[in-house]
């Protein structure tokens, strides 16, 4: 069993300053256990996506502190853009992605409206899966009117209410939460500026007007260009291949072609095979052909076959803390595979529960070994950010210590976590599946070179870090861990003596 994970993909009302969305995603990225995975800004609608991951109470933590910074650094009332919009953060969305059901992610999203209302004076609508009034579970209707139409009928109109804090609005508007599956934010840009083409062509491909099902459209003008702005909310029934294609179609009718699209935020894989496979007529096709699924599939679930790659790139990330996180990860995948070995066999019935627990434990901490391969290398480039601000900066020396702080408590936490898969090794070399004795002592010491690896990734941050008290604690934390690391190696011959007579 994996740790739940949660997915959130808010939007902030600001495209245009990228001093405001870097203090939001350093804001959410303080949150130890969250992983900013996309940002999608654009000027012309002035808004910014940010899409982040993790376990849900970092996530809905994240999730507060952001709304926070974002009612600090945008103001509605100074606020122009293409995208329709009511707030400063103007929606966050919960998204389930892995052992979390929608209705976990429900009351996310009720805790953080509730918290949002009475700490922040903010006022809160709940959309879609969330939605407690049925309109409001569309969010075209929650915005009707925009910030502007919203000021003046809150606390008039009763419609207009929300549905907790105050009946009134502030400078950072209102913030629509709720909880929906995947959707794709999709915008397709014609070879016109005639905004009315792109309308009508809106109109024709949603839902809401008769149109695709699952569909969400609207017709603006972007960059010079008539554009049709999208969210596909359920891929598999309505295909992106469906949708560019009807566009393309509507298009021709008015005289005018499709010059491009884009993506907004991330999408998932299936959904791009399912287009390319549409358009090449691969009516045989099957997704054990694609190169990197096959190559996954062979060495490892859930290993990046690209990570090789890009560590041995001529850029400074990934480096090595990232390959020690990636090494904690593999560790921790040889330790489930022999409690795997284990559960079941015959022999081993009275440890079978046990094996049970240490699987479920080893998987965690893939899991999170995993996503610190990418936390390792966004704290190193904080720190690079911090470094290119000006000398005359007189936030630049606070912004070097602050960046170079989170550099030194990631690997350490890579080590700590790696120190817990070493525990585990020992146990299944102990009392596993005698025929996996040598995999559990491989996890074992891949566990002790990723506590190394990253010992030497804090230390090298903590030369750069002025606070001696922090610097100390620290240190005196990394070689408590790599003594015990040195002790279960130790350990570890015994038992591989014992049990396998190796030594």
């Amino acid at each position: 069993m994996n740790s739940p994970l949660v997915e959130c993909v808010p939007n902030f009302s600001d495209g245009r300053r990228p001093e405001v969305l870097k203090a939001i995603r350093d804001t959410i990225s303080s949150v130890e256990g969250v992983y900013v995975m996309d940002i999608h800004s654009d000027a012309d609608h002035n808004r910014s996506v940010i899409t982040f991951v993790g376990h849900p109470q970092a996530v809905e933590e994240a999730a507060f502190r952001m709304i926070k910074k974002a009612s600090e650094l945008i103001d509605m009332e100074n606020h122009m853009g293409e995208h329709p919009r009511i707030g400063a953060t103007d929606v966050v969305p919960f998204v389930p992605i892995s052992d979390i059901t929608m209705a976990e992610c429900v009351e996310m999203a009720h805790r953080l409206g509730e918290r949002v209302g009475e700490k922040l004076k903010i006022p809160v609508f709940f959309y879609e899966e969330a939605a407690l009034i049925p309109e409001r579970k569309r969010l075209e209707i929650v915005r009707k009117g925009e910030y502007e139409g919203l000021k003046v009928e809150i606390g008039t109109v009763p419609d207009r209410n929300p549905d907790c804090g105050p009946a009134e609005l502030g400078s950072a508007g209102a913030t629509v939460i709720g909880a929906r599956e995947f959707l794709i934010a999709f915008n397709v840009n014609l070879t016109t500026d005639d905004e009315e083409i792109a309308s009508k062509i809106a109109r024709t491909v949603r839902q809401s007007s008769g149109g695709l099902p699952y569909v969400k459209a609207l017709g603006m003008t972007v960059d010079g260009r008539a554009q049709v702005s999208m969210n596909l909310t359920n891929f598999r029934e309505t295909p992106l291949s469906r949708v560019v294609e009807t566009i393309r179609g509507e298009a021709e009718h008015y005289g005018v072609e499709i010059h491009n699209s884009e993506l907004v935020g991330l999408i998932p894989q299936e959904a791009m095979i399912d287009t390319a496979v549409w358009f090449t007529q691969m009516d045989l096709f099957s997704p054990d052909q694609i190169l990197e699924q096959k190559i996954s599939s062979v060495v490892g679930q859930g290993e990046d076959p690209d990570f090789l790659e890009s560590l041995a790139a001529g850029t400074p990330t990934p480096g090595g803390g990232s390959a020690s996180a990636y090494t904690g990860a593999m560790a921790a995948g040889l330790v489930s595979m022999v409690a795997r070995l284990t559960i079941g066999k015959k022999g081993y019935e009275k440890v079978e529960k046990q094996m049970q627990n240490i699987l479920n434990d080893a998987e965690d901490l893939r899991e999170d070994l995993t996503l610190a391969v990418a936390t390792d290398a966004e704290a190193f480039i904080h720190v690079m950010d911090a470094y290119k601000k000006p000398k005359s900066d007189p936030d630049r020396e606070q912004l070097i210590q602050t960046a170079t702080l989170k550099a030194a408590e990631v690997p350490l936490g890579v080590a700590r976590k790696a120190l817990q898969v070493s525990d585990l090794a020992l146990k299944t070399a102990e009392l596993g599946n005698k025929n996996a004795i040598t995999d559990a002592g491989a996890g074992a010491n891949l566990a002790y070179v990723a506590i190394t690896c990253a010992g030497y990734n804090v230390r090298v941050n903590l030369l750069s870090l002025k606070d001696v008290a922090v610097k100390k604690r620290l240190l005196s934390e990394l070689n408590q861990l790599e003594t015990s690391a040195l002790e279960k190696i130790e350990k570890l011959k015994v038992i591989l003596t014992e049990r396998g007579r190796l030594f």
